[in-house]
């Protein structure tokens, strides 16, 4: 039985339900339009958060002034005529309240109030400066207001957002996306708070699921030792079981080839016919980059699955990644082993799959 849950985010493509290139054509301007107030919205409250937390340092002010940051009908010195929490989506709602719905501008002020508790430490001590959002920012929605349905070929579905049609579009999907969405018109998975990007014209919903963490029957006494290096990225002992993950063959003399394809097509790219730009000239070489980032993050996929399963197995309830540090440290002085390496990445993706299944990593 599950007895916590992890939140799962999924990217996926969708685009407008409609055959009436009029209604298409209004929906993808309110799109452009809600995205617009969204990231302005954004940079308003950081900003009026960033003045309310700096009152007291304006030396400015008159010397008998007593400031709180409080609501005046429940302090004695309180200066705001709301709670703080709502002071940023009072303002939101004046300033936009018939140009968007307001589930989401108060997704917009949840999501800066709590970036804003994050990096509050950093701006005291000077060490960063505010946050400033871009045009790409995601559009937030509560997971309350998202109901999706199965479309008429039971193969890819359907929702409305805010009274836009949307469809999903997920190809030859092999991921685990299609079974996700399954789940969720089943009612047995929940939607949390997701967003809709606009990347190049493409719209993608960023949607978030809380899932039960199933926990295996591991032994909490019970602790794989694994070891991250070049020759081998991942070796894991167990008692008197091992196991070695990968070969310095598969993993970097493969990406250390990508990167010379790489560098053979960059020196070519002088000679090719020019006359339609810089980006249809450079386009293959793009692909390539593109490659070589595929390769890397498909490795470290299989590598940490194959970990993870192999604790399972064994039933560990702890994976001890020993001596990690001593050897980043090392890493440090080749610049080829650092750059090649991939083992933050390898550890993040470790650290993600172990969650899920229930064991606890130390990194020594």
């Amino acid at each position: 039985m599950a007895d916590s849950t992890i939140i799962l985010k999924r990217k996926v493509q969708i685009f407008i339900d409609s055959d009436i290139k009029a209604d298409r054509e209004r929906y993808y301007e309110k799109l452009f339009s809600w995205r617009d107030i969204v990231y302005k919205g954004a940079n308003l409250v950081i900003s009026h958060l960033y003045i309310l937390e700096k009152l007291q340092d304006m030396v400015y002010l008159e010397e008998g002034t007593k400031i709180k940051l409080a609501d005046r009908q429940k302090e004695e010195n309180g200066i705001l005529n709301c709670s703080r929490i709502g002071a940023s989506y009072k303002l939101l709602s004046k300033l936009y309240l018939k140009q968007i719905p307001m589930n989401i501008m108060a997704c917009v002020s949840q999501k800066v109030l709590r970036d804003f508790a994050t990096d509050r430490q950093e701006y005291w001590l000077g060490n960063r400066s505010i946050r400033n959002y871009k045009r790409t920012m995601p559009i937030p929605f509560s997971g309350d207001v998202f109901t999706i349905k199965n479309d008429e070929s039971n193969y890819d579905f359907k929702f409305k957002l805010f009274k836009i049609p949307f469809r999903t579009y997920l190809g030859k999907d092999k991921s685990d996306k299609r079974v996700l969405l399954k789940k969720v018109v089943a009612g047995q998975i929940k939607v949390c708070e997701s967003a809709i990007q606009i990347i190049k014209g493409k719209i993608f919903m960023l949607i978030a699921l809380e899932l039960p963490i199933k926990k295996k029957e591991l032994d909490v006494y019970q602790i794989a030792e694994a070891a991250l290096g070049i020759e081998h990225p991942i070796t894991v002992h167990v008692g008197k079981n091992s196991l070695q993950i990968g070969t310095k063959e598969e993993f970097m003399y493969r990406r250390l080839a990508i990167q010379a394809s790489r560098q053979r097509l960059q020196r070519s790219c002088r000679y090719t016919k020019g006359g339609k730009g810089r980006t249809k000239k450079l386009k293959a070489l793009e692909q390539f980059e593109k490659k070589e980032l595929q390769y890397i993050d498909s490795k470290l996929h299989l590598y940490s699955r194959r970990l993870i399963d192999f604790c399972i197995k064994t039933r560990s309830g702890n994976l001890l990644l020993t001596d990690q540090k001593a050897k980043e440290e090392k890493a440090k002085e080749d610049d080829l082993i650092l750059r090649n390496w991939s083992y933050y990445g390898l550890i993040e993706k470790i650290k993600y799959k172990a969650n899920m299944a229930g064991i606890n990593v130390i990194v020594e």
